[in-house]
């Protein structure tokens, strides 16, 4: 089999990528979710393991020193890292896996030269609609909502170096193009909507 394709998806917080991840995850065959290490403490509604592996920042300075990061990066105070013996794994066995990471993070994986990433940045319709969005789901202090405004914009500066580009103004239209880079992404290389590696030899090809 191929191997799979590794979906890197960056968004400022509040532009709704979390939302789009989860509808495309049941539209999508074929595709499985890198779940992050990260200092940051459990939210309610989350699972070790699934959501999040939630380690303390001693395991994972030691987890970043042993090199098993494909990729880290601090955000908002908190650390995260992607497993690299983990995702190497799933892409050899040719499953797609979306990757849910910072521009830092994704900048990481761009410089070391992996070939079979996809860059993918979702972005707010304005950003009036953006503070609007973080205001009002009142999770966080105001404190924290400043500073997530101000990593917004500096985040946004990453957008042109991304391979697509998805504006978040409706969701529906949002998975749909994003499933349409998947699908796209996939018959690019010679495999089914499902993710299937396609066999010509009978074709002679």
């Amino acid at each position: 089999m191929k191997q799979g394709n590794l979906f890197i998806i960056s968004a400022p917080s509040g532009a709704g990528k979390t939302t789009i991840l989860k509808e495309i995850i049941v539209e999508v065959p074929g595709l499985a979710f890198s779940v992050s290490h990260t200092t940051r403490s459990i939210r309610a509604g989350e699972s070790h393991g699934r959501d999040y592996f939630f380690v303390d920042r001693q395991t994972f300075s030691a987890m970043r020193a042993e090199n098993a990061f494909l990729e880290w990066a601090e955000v908002h105070g908190n650390l995260y890292g992607t497993s690299k013996a983990v995702v190497e794994a799933k892409l050899a066995e040719g499953s797609d896996i979306l990757l849910d990471i910072d521009v830092q993070g994704a900048r990481q994986i761009k410089e070391s030269g992996i070939t079979n990433a996809i860059f993918i940045f979702i972005a707010p319709p304005s950003w009036e609609i953006l503070e609007t969005r973080l205001t009002a789901r009142g999770t966080d202090g105001v404190d924290i909502v400043r500073t997530r405004l101000a990593n917004a914009r500096a985040e946004m500066k990453e957008a042109g170096g991304y391979d697509y580009l998805i504006i978040n103004d409706r969701l529906s239209e949002a998975v749909t193009m994003l499933k349409a880079i998947i699908l796209a992404e996939r018959c690019r290389k010679r495999r089914t909507a499902a993710g299937e590696a396609l066999d010509l030899s009978s074709f002679g090809a």
